[in-house]
């Protein structure tokens, strides 16, 4: 069997990515998203037995309305950091509210201080959300992290790294049966390929998973505002700028085997976005962009 991430129809693969949300920022919805979709950050992988979920933004809507026939739901849901597109969806992921679920929810500490459970319940407090946390019926059990903390689930390894310290976002490395998935994002773009940290933590990996987004301020407008397909191709110059080169690079360097960019910015269109697409399988054959509902097996 090859040692690659690929598109999956098996259904008994046991280490399998799913995307519920790839947009960052804020929702993106609209006729210019539907093939790349307008959901924030939300991810699944389902290794071994267990149902990890990273990130909860608007896609976790989607999933946990999935997760309904599947009931009742034991998961594990680990937060890259508590900015608003990264928890907005936790409000309205029903299988919370439901008795007889029991969902454990890792985080580390916002750059307030804030420690994971205290974010998700301040965001849930009137007049933010008319019901607070405590209305939910699960068992949920708060765990808080230390970037460089390792956590063991059964057979499952999941290593974790800081990627952003203005923001206090850490990255995951997750490793099951001799095969890793990693998911990096808000990475500082000036975070150099050589950094020690994010090296380690990619190191020939099977799957790596990159934050795409840009920031205006540090990488030169990005954004499309509604152009056409001949304006997007004007905007791939600037665009070269912005710092999925670092990822790249670091893909090379670490031996990653493949690679895929998610979390777009809410102004790249679905025709500028097959245009990112090809523009980074240009410089890294093995990679391509992530499609909510897409499903990838680890192998």
């Amino acid at each position: 069997m090859s040692n690659q991430a690929h598109l999956s129809s098996n259904a008994d693969t046991k280490f399998v990515v799913q995307f519920w949300g790839v947009r960052g920022k804020i929702a993106a919805t609209g006729k210019q998203t539907i093939r790349y979709g307008g959901n924030t950050p939300c991810l699944e992988m389902r290794v071994g037995d267990k149902r990890l979920i990273f990130d909860g933004g608007t896609g976790l809507r989607i999933l946990g309305n999935n997760l309904l026939r599947q009931m009742p739901v034991e998961a594990y849901i680990f937060f890259t950091q508590t900015e608003i597109a990264r928890i907005q969806g936790v409000p309205f992921f029903v299988p919370a509210f439901i008795k007889g679920n029991c969902f454990h929810i890792y985080g580390a500490a916002a750059c307030n201080g804030a420690s994971i459970k205290q974010s998700l319940s301040d965001q849930m407090t009137p007049p933010n959300f008319p019901v607070p946390i405590q209305v939910m019926q699960s068992d949920l059990k708060f765990y808080d992290l230390t970037p460089g903390d390792t956590v063991t689930l059964g057979e499952i390894e999941i290593e974790t790294c800081l990627t952003k310290d203005s923001l206090k976002t850490i990255g995951y490395r997750v490793t099951w049966d001799g095969h890793t998935a990693v998911y990096v994002t808000c990475a500082e773009h000036n975070l150099k390929a050589s950094d020690k940290n994010l090296l380690h933590l990619v190191r020939q990996a099977d799957l790596l998973i990159y934050d795409s987004a840009s920031n205006s301020q540090e990488t030169g407008d990005c954004g499309l505002h509604g152009k056409s397909v001949k304006s997007c191709a004007d905007e791939l110059e600037p665009w070269d700028n912005c710092f999925w080169q670092t990822c790249v690079e670091t893909a090379h360097t670490a031996g990653v085997k493949q690679v895929v960019m998610s979390c777009y910015e809410p102004d790249y269109n679905d025709d500028f976005l097959d245009l990112m697409e090809q523009q980074i399988q240009s410089a890294f054959p093995n990679s391509l962009l992530a499609r909510e509902g897409m499903i990838l097996s680890v192998y």
